[in-house]
């Protein structure tokens, strides 16, 4: 199993999401009915991020993909994911140092979780293709950690390792898919999840069923690789240009 477990002190939002309460102020009717504070359900806890475009007052220095806004920092790749039978753009996907994720947002409903169903395809998936999926609590609640079968560069068998997230906003759903050094190494995880904490999810105005995916497009700060441009790829202001890796096992599941 090469997933390694985050220290304790690493792990704040998972333990608070496993269960922690805030405290809270006993109320006249509470005095009157004799209910304590300690009987009232525990309030979900505030998380960082991903926001929701209404909640950020200026979006000016983020890359804005459309339905997905990413705040560039040093070292940032960005690529267009193409679905190739409609030429359609489905994901943004980031590379930072030797760790990658996929974004993909959707819309949803205000009550109801599209993850316990995307993530039951997601099992599908990997048990189609005799990869191994395991499961574990996360900063947003239930998350997927799989090991899929790869053929390597050199021809020999392998396998890739991926960690899936699913994230509730209002009205929206954001899948991220995190690949690379970011599975193993504690160091480069936390670079990965606070690049994940800053995506801002813009799910507009017009009705939408749920699970619709939301639209995406090139951002007009973002520098274009004039041989690339068929790919989708992108780079982040300021950076050098250089094609990131093409992981197909981003793309190819879920």
């Amino acid at each position: 199993m090469i997933f390694k477990r985050k220290k304790a002190n690493a792990e704040p939002a998972a333990e608070q999401a496993a269960g922690a309460t805030e405290p809270v102020a006993e109320t006249p009717t509470e005095q009157a009915t004799g209910t304590s504070a300690e009987q009232q359900p525990a309030k979900k806890p505030v998380l960082n991020g991903p926001f929701d475009y209404a909640d950020i007052e200026n979006t000016d220095e983020y890359l804005d993909f459309g339905s997905i806004l990413v705040k560039p920092v040093a070292g940032l790749k960005v690529r267009m994911d193409v679905e190739q039978s409609n030429q359609r753009v489905i994901a943004v996907s980031l590379e930072l140092a030797e760790s990658r994720v996929q974004l993909m947002a959707f819309s949803a409903s205000k009550s109801t979780s599209l993850w316990p169903g995307i993530s039951d395809k997601i099992r599908e998936d990997i048990a189609s293709q005799n990869g191994e999926i395991y499961q574990r609590d996360g900063e947003y609640g239930q998350e997927l950690l799989a090991q899929v079968p790869q053929q390597l560069p050199d021809g020999r068998a392998g396998h890739v390792a991926l960690r899936f997230v699913g994230i509730d906003g209002p009205r929206w759903f954001l899948r991220a898919v995190i690949g690379g050094a970011a599975i193993g190494d504690e160091e480069a995880s936390k670079a990965i999840d606070d690049l994940v904490r800053g995506v801002v999810v813009n799910r507009g105005d017009k009705p939408l069923p749920p699970q619709e995916l939301l639209p995406l497009n090139v951002p007009r700060n973002a520098q274009t690789r004039p041989d690339a441009e068929a790919q989708g790829e992108t780079e982040a202001a300021g950076q050098a240009p250089q094609r990131p890796e093409r992981g197909p096992e981003i793309t190819q599941i879920g």
